[in-house]
């Protein structure tokens, strides 16, 4: 399935009257040029009307771009450009599309230019975005706009990930499957931001996919699934048994996202797993959920709602698969003192372990293993707890991120950058010994401080900057991170 949009970007050079429109225009050629040179030409479009103190011109513009299959928009200023023409593009790409533009600048050349082609684009920049405010318009703006071709090229070329999680959640629907589990009321929050965001959600009775995989029974496609499930386990296939009924409700999830999306074109899923559905379906979901997130379909557990949408956000940024674990336990100080201390540049309290039953792709692990749920287990038979796929996590750069509306429908967010140790877990599960600078000051006074849950999405790689924008665009009212010591929290006691 295609979850995730393709983004095209329309740049659109403006001028003000009283500058050469060649100056912008040129310009404009040569961003376009250093692009393509650097990242390609599938990603980009050059518009070909300069918008010049014209309203004409940037509804010209505008249509110009809708006709050739643009879904961003770059308003490039090549000199000072024209504040009321340039916004209104801007405004009305955002009313008539809902998705994202951006805006950046053209930086001086050469001393040798600077008597009768200064474009004093810098000066412009600071008019267009006060004329943005006037039209409560929200326009992406790089940490800084200005720059020369090449620079500029590396503006757009980091607004394409932004862009694809901003379209995407535009046409996103979430398929939830039963309330949250009792005593999970920390996964439980208010849909209405999911309105606000522009995402779809169908929330669906988990007797509703009990029907649905009775109705599955027999399926014809359920051996290739399951040809397919041995040929990634490998030699971690230790659960046979259960491959055929797993492979079942696979297909009644597919079919599901056929038959439910509607008018959305992507989907993400909160899935229910407890604690009815190990009995009654006789398997746990977990690997069929590392399947589906690993193909580009998010599925959180425990019906986790804002976890799926983190989850979607993360892999339409990263461009990979990505996971939801639980910020779970602490790293005994006996292995810190064993396997890291000395070897990393970690406190204690930076490290912890990240842990989910068995959701985490298999091309995210160490060894991946077909086993039984080991807590369930605990208190259930063991043939209906099987299907967690476990093994420590890949060492390797991670960036740990949640959105999410507190009680009082309030928008929330963090973002935190770092890594997976390449330290054995000696544990069970999807496991990993995590480490992020300051993470215990950051634990105290982002997480527990804001209400945040105890579900952390996790992408593989650093993609903080990126997610920090997405989050940003999307009007999150606070984005926390592991901020230095030397910058203080608000709650922070300074004693």
């Amino acid at each position: 399935m295609d979850n995730f949009a393709n983004v095209k970007i329309g740049i659109v050079a403006v001028s003000r009257d009283c500058f050469p429109e060649s100056l912008s225009v040129n310009r404009r050629k040569a961003v376009v040029a250093a692009y393509q040179t650097k990242y390609g030409n599938a990603d980009i479009y050059e518009c070909p009307v300069c918008v010049v103190e014209s309203e004409r011109q940037a509804i010209e513009a505008l249509e110009d771009v809708k006709k050739n299959g643009c879904n961003a928009l770059c308003v490039y200023l090549g000199n000072f450009g024209p504040e009321i023409s340039e916004t209104l593009l801007a405004q009305a790409w955002t009313k008539q599309t809902g998705n994202p533009v951006m805006f950046c600048a053209a930086a001086e050349e050469s001393s040798d230019k600077l008597l009768d082609d200064r474009g004093d684009a810098y000066c412009g920049m600071l008019n267009a975005s006060y004329n943005l405010k006037l039209r409560n318009t929200k326009a992406y703006i790089p940490e800084y706009p200005v720059g020369d071709a090449a620079d500029c090229a590396d503006m757009l070329h980091a607004f394409v990930p932004i862009a694809r999680a901003l379209i995407g959640l535009k046409n996103l629907k979430i398929l939830s499957f039963g309330p949250r589990p009792q005593n999970f009321l920390a996964c439980n929050a208010p849909i209405k931001q999911l309105y606000n965001l522009g995402v779809e959600i169908e929330e669906n009775s988990e007797l509703d996919l009990f029907e649905a995989f009775h109705k599955h029974n027999g399926d014809k496609r359920i051996p290739e699934v399951v040809k397919d499930m041995e040929r990634e386990l490998g030699k971690g296939n230790k659960k046979t048994e259960i491959l055929h009924k797993l492979a079942q409700y696979e297909l009644t999830l597919l079919d599901w996202i056929e038959n439910h999306k509607g008018s959305k074109k992507y989907v993400a899923i909160a899935g229910k797993c407890w604690p009815a559905f190990q009995t009654q379906f006789g398997f746990v979901p977990c690997y069929i959920n590392s399947r589906l997130t690993g193909c580009g379909i998010p599925v959180s557990c425990e019906v986790d709602i804002y976890g799926a949408l983190s989850e979607y956000i993360g892999a339409c940024v990263s461009g990979d698969t990505v996971t939801l674990l639980d910020i779970n336990n602490s790293v005994p100080k006996d292995m810190f003192e064993q396997q890291i201390a000395g070897r990393y540049d970690y406190k204690f309290t930076d490290t912890f372990m990240g842990f989910h039953c068995g959701n985490t792709c298999s091309s995210k692990l160490c060894n991946p293993t077909m086993k039984n749920q080991k807590i369930m287990a605990r208190s259930l038979p063991v043939d209906v707890t099987n299907g967690t796929l476990e093994g420590d996590l890949q060492p390797g750069e991670i960036t740990f991120y949640r959105l999410q509306s507190t009680a009082d429908n309030h928008l929330y967010a963090y973002v935190a950058q770092g890594e997976i140790l390449p330290v054995a877990t000696k544990s069970f599960g999807g496991i990993g010994v995590f480490a992020i600078q300051e993470m215990g000051r950051f634990y105290r006074h982002v997480l527990i401080e804001n209400g945040f849950p105890h579900h952390g999405a996790v992408a593989f790689g650093h993609h903080g900057k990126a997610l920090y924008e997405v989050f940003k665009y999307l009007g999150a009212e606070q984005i926390g991170y592991n901020q230095p010591k030397s910058l203080p929290y608000k709650s922070e006691n300074p004693f």
